[in-house]
């Protein structure tokens, strides 16, 4: 109805970042949706939502905190009040490792909008990266309190209880993820890899056939392959399958700086290599 409506294009760009993260290849994801964030900023220079946009699409496409961050806080800077802002410059935060800053913006989150449910999901997942997976647990639970339906939560249950020795907890967590997206293969990876965790090698290992066997008709990312294969205790594989992930722009590899599962990687010539490549800050 309206071509020139620039907030539409951030609303656009933002539901393909999303999709870029569990259903669809990086490129038609957040590369699309950085495109968008870009032409809605040509449109209005001094739209928040359309900085917030951008700043998000680059940290997931690009990989380049540096301009993400400097457009979250000039998303901040036009509108402080906009909860989303310091929702997701929290994560991204996160990610780089900045725990005390993350958590003052996802605090400032809480208290704008404290009941949208995928905050406290998203304040769940940097709970988990920075190893405080009880309180992982109790934000992924917040979350569920709010909208038992959010698959994200129920996966971060899952890596979660992983790390606390509660396996049987974690797959049941990580199915009822796939059962409310039957057709995200993010989640079908992220089964594998808690079966592996619970050196459940066959159940691993016929998903990593199924995964195969998707790949055939949708994306399935690179990275959460690598991520079943690390947990099976296959290091040269594990790193081949990320080495793809990063030429692909796949967007979880944003977290490989703080994440846990690939604590065990750190030390390896190959995994640091990588790190360089990826330039975070």
């Amino acid at each position: 109805m309206d071509p020139t409506y620039a907030a539409a294009y951030a609303g656009l760009a933002d539901s393909l970042s999303g999709l870029g993260v569990y259903f669809v290849a990086p490129d038609q994801g957040c590369g699309k949706a950085k495109r968008l964030a870009l032409q809605a900023l040509e449109m209005d220079p001094g739209l928040a939502e359309a900085h917030c946009s951008f700043a998000w699409a680059t940290a997931w496409y690009d990989y380049d905190f540096y301009t993400a961050e400097r457009e979250f806080e000039r998303s901040i800077e036009l509108n402080p009040r906009y909860a989303t802002a310091h929702l997701w410059f929290g994560f991204c935060l996160g990610a780089m490792g900045r725990y005390e800053e993350s958590y003052a913006e996802f605090k400032r989150a809480i208290r704008l909008d404290p009941h949208n449910t995928y905050t406290y999901a998203t304040f769940g997942f940097v709970c988990y990266l920075t190893r405080r997976y009880d309180e992982a647990i109790d934000h992924f639970k917040k979350s569920l309190e709010l909208d038992p339906g959010i698959g994200q939560a129920y996966c971060g249950l899952g890596w979660a209880y992983t790390y606390k020795s509660m396996n049987d907890a974690a797959i049941e967590a990580v199915s009822k993820a796939l059962e409310l997206s039957p057709r995200a293969s993010l989640f079908l990876g992220f089964l594998g890899e808690v079966h592996a965790a619970a050196g459940h090698q066959d159940e691993a290992q016929k998903i990593l056939d199924r995964l195969q066997e998707l790949s055939k008709t949708q994306y399935v990312s690179p990275h959460f392959v690598g991520r079943i294969y690390l947990t099976l205790g296959k290091k040269d594989e594990a790193l081949t399958w990320l080495e793809t992930a990063y030429r692909e722009r796949a967007a979880l590899m944003a977290l490989l700086k703080t994440d846990p599962r690939f604590d065990e990687l750190r030390p390896h010539p190959r995994f640091q290599d990588l790190m360089r490549r990826m330039n975070f800050p």
